[in-house]
């Protein structure tokens, strides 16, 4: 995790919040920074994560977590991590048959719509265990990332309706945590990501957007960050926004205000 980001959102592992639904926004840049930002945090936090990955594989995920400090595999091992990797499944759904209740089972079906196998594995991964077992903080469930569901040729409202799902058994029902990372294309003529976005957007107590700088790439300053508190949250932080440009490091994220890289003073 990245401790400055942590500062950026007044958090820690040892006081993470519960019941929350975060939103990951990724215009013109690449937000997988914050992916693996939320993945080591909750981790670290003794939290059970089930981390559905449709985008990288879990070597990939494994060889960034260590330079947070957190081993993806030793998570899995002891049963705190369980890992959907996206890639490797899907070839498994294309060319071996599967059964029907199969989490990526919709990539075989003429009417890619029905995500209620992927649910099913969200809700099992994460169901409260016996008291004998060892016993995690609360249950989270991250996605990398929904936008590729879209891409796939599941509809928006499909997508929105295994979140809303998720929503309920995760955050409502276990006191736990939703984060989820979409792309915004920049696309006004793409409905499906716009009822995507917004949908989200006005479920999420909190939106974490990295965008690309308007005036292009520069080795100093690799991004912004807009950082929005939604209305669901306490009156204190209510609407709050605030807005700081990055530089992605080995090992972490350096932020400062807009402007004041050190590069440019």
């Amino acid at each position: 995790m990245f401790p400055e980001l942590n500062n950026l959102l007044n958090t820690s592992p040892d006081r993470a919040e519960q019941g929350k639904l975060t939103l990951l926004c990724a215009a013109e840049t690449d937000g997988s920074f914050l992916v693996h930002h939320f993945l080591s945090f909750y981790l670290k936090a003794n939290c059970k994560v089930c981390f559905v990955a449709l985008i990288q594989s879990f070597s990939h995920y494994n060889i960034v977590g260590q330079k947070l400090g957190v081993s993806l595999t030793a998570a899995r091992e002891r049963g705190q991590l369980v890992f959907l990797e996206g890639l490797k499944s899907s070839v498994d759904v294309f060319f071996q048959a599967q059964e029907k209740t199969h989490p990526l089972h919709f990539l075989r079906e003429a009417n890619a719509g029905n995500l209620q196998p992927l649910y099913e594995f969200v809700q099992e991964a994460l169901k409260p265990v016996d008291s004998g077992a060892a016993a995690w903080r609360c249950p989270v469930l991250l996605v990398d990332d929904l936008s590729v569901l879209l891409s796939l040729g599941v509809g928006a409202v499909a997508v929105l309706d295994f979140v809303h799902y998720c929503r309920a058994t995760v955050c409502s029902e276990l006191k736990g945590n939703l984060v989820a990372l979409v792309h915004d294309n920049g696309d006004a003529e793409d409905q499906e990501n716009d009822i995507l976005l917004n949908g989200l957007s006005h479920q999420s107590h909190l939106v974490l957007r990295a965008e690309g700088l308007a005036t292009g790439f520069c080795k100093d300053v690799h991004g912004q960050l807009r950082i929005l508190w939604r209305a669901s949250q306490p009156t204190a932080q209510r609407g709050r926004s605030l807005t700081f440009q990055y530089k992605i490091q080995d090992k972490s994220v350096t932020f400062f205000a807009k402007g004041m890289s050190p590069a440019i003073l």
